[in-house]
């Protein structure tokens, strides 16, 4: 089979390449799906949320940690978790509260607001904002006035670095020319729109009400409003989904030319997110199946001329990030890929993750506890957390340079640790194997590697990876 795109014939066979056999077992041949198709964490951080310590850290720990981290880099990111959403899509795995009623607007912004007073109260310098992000949920399931109104109690408390990086996740649905006006004049410059994909009956299985002229208006409005970047969100082994869905949805892709693609795999994790036991298990695909869907969209967004620059991600080159990518200065936290350098993040809002580099917290989820922590308590919301060892920190620091740069080497003396040691053997079967390239002293990803990146971190988990618990916790690498 062979299909025309970006003029440029692409062949069914180059597509199955990284899924050839590997040698023969007792049971036949062994391809790399086979081998490393596994449930893997996806390293947003390190460690990763299961294995955080059981008692949070204090809030006099964190704002110490805050502090002294800012003292050097001046800058942070901050993050704004707006979890309200209208309608339940089933696919969806994010912390989200379903609701019609939108009186819950004010007061979950009087919380944030509240939550953020309490910082600025603590910091020792006014807060300089290198990336404003507001996620969900749905953040446009608030009101342009509201978001207004929350935009600017965080603004009159902070200053705006010159080449800031402010965006927030839209729903085609619900975003209207007024959010983008609104946000555009806050400073806000790049938008990532939910598509998932333009299969109207794949789009109804899972409760996504939008259509494919809702997403054609979205980014019409965006750019009409001067956002530089425009970002979407693409998801490959839906139910149901097929080879052809892949393909129409890249076609579109190269008709409104976004300038990013998160081409993320659905992650079925029907013990965690109970809406995804609405699909029949025989409905979503699986192992060669779902990696052929991947490497059909991979293939076109390239041919497209798309760039592969990390885990899920791609970017025109044109894009911030695709540069960043390309000069090394790609970082990568809870909120993504992104190009802002500052180890600080700052989380706002019900179950939101902070981070000062040596130190997680985690809010609490509920909003009602929340609100009244923030409201009546007046304090920080944190109820889960985790403080590095040095030992963490020097992981951390070559799993991000793996995902974000694909290599990491350990000649400095502060680089090496002992999990490095451990880490050998494996990533010398992944050698032999073609998805790495092994020489002293580094490590390098392969063409042949990209989509396995969350299997070459895992050798250096292994403190906790060895910890892993008996019930289900991570979605499989593909």
């Amino acid at each position: 089979m062979t299909y025309i795109i970006a003029g440029v014939d692409v062949d069914q066979r180059l597509i199955l390449a990284g899924a050839g056999p590997l040698g023969p077992n007792e049971n036949g041949p062994v391809t790399l799906i086979d081998k490393y198709n596994l449930p893997v964490p996806r390293y947003t951080s390190y460690p990763t949320v299961p294995y955080w310590e059981k008692e949070a850290p204090t809030p006099e720990h964190w704002l110490e940690r805050l502090n002294g981290q800012l003292a050097e880099h001046r800058e942070l990111s901050l993050y704004i978790h707006l979890p309200f959403c209208e309608e339940l899509c089933t696919y969806c795995g994010c912390n989200k509260h379903i609701t019609k009623r939108h009186s819950v607007e004010d007061p979950y912004i009087d919380a944030v607001l509240a939550e953020w007073s309490l910082y600025v109260q603590s910091l020792h310098l006014r807060p300089r904002l290198k990336e404003l992000h507001l996620g969900g949920g749905t953040p446009t399931f608030f009101s342009p006035a509201s978001l207004a109104r929350l935009v600017d109690g965080i603004l009159a408390h902070a200053e705006v670095a010159d080449d800031h990086c402010f965006a927030f996740e839209a729903h085609p649905n619900s975003t209207t020319p007024e959010h983008l006006k609104v946000l555009a004049s806050r400073g806000f410059n790049r938008i990532s729109i939910g598509v998932q994909d333009f299969n109207p009956a794949i789009m109804r299985l899972i409760n996504r009400r939008q259509t494919e002229a809702d997403v054609e208006r979205t980014v019409d409005a965006a750019r009409a409003a001067g956002y530089a970047s425009i970002n979407f969100d693409i998801i490959y082994g839906l139910p149901r989904q097929t080879e052809n869905d892949i393909i129409r949805t890249a076609v579109k892709i190269q008709e409104l030319r976004p300038d990013r693609i998160a081409f993320y795999g659905y992650a079925h994790v029907p013990w965690v997110s109970k809406g995804q036991r609405a699909y029949d298990e025989a409905d979503v695909p699986g192992g060669t199946e779902k990696w052929q869907l991947y490497a059909t969209g991979r293939d076109l967004l390239e041919a497209s001329g798309y760039r592969d620059i990390g885990l899920d991600h791609f970017a025109l080159p044109t894009d911030d990030l695709y540069r960043a990518a390309a000069t090394g200065r790609m970082h990568r936290n809870f909120m993504g890929y992104t190009t802002a350098d500052s180890p600080v993040t700052i989380a706002l809002g019900c179950s939101s993750i902070g981070d000062s580099w040596d130190t997680y917290v985690q809010n609490e989820k509920k909003f009602d506890v929340y609100s009244r922590i923030v409201l009546e308590e007046k304090r920080l919301p944190i109820v889960k957390g985790h403080r590095l060892s040095q030992e963490d920190q020097v992981v951390r620091r070559h799993i991000l340079n793996l995902m974000c740069q694909g290599k990491t080497d350990w000649r400095p003396e502060a680089l090496r640790c002992d999990a490095l040691g451990r880490a050998v053997d494996q990533w010398n079967d992944m050698a032999a194997d073609g998805i790495i390239t092994r020489s002293p002293y580094r490590v390098e990803v392969t063409a042949a590697g990209k989509p396995f990146l969350r299997n070459i971190c895992l050798p250096l988990d292994d403190h906790y990876w060895r910890q892993q618990p008996s019930a289900k916790t991570f979605s499989q690498a593909i």
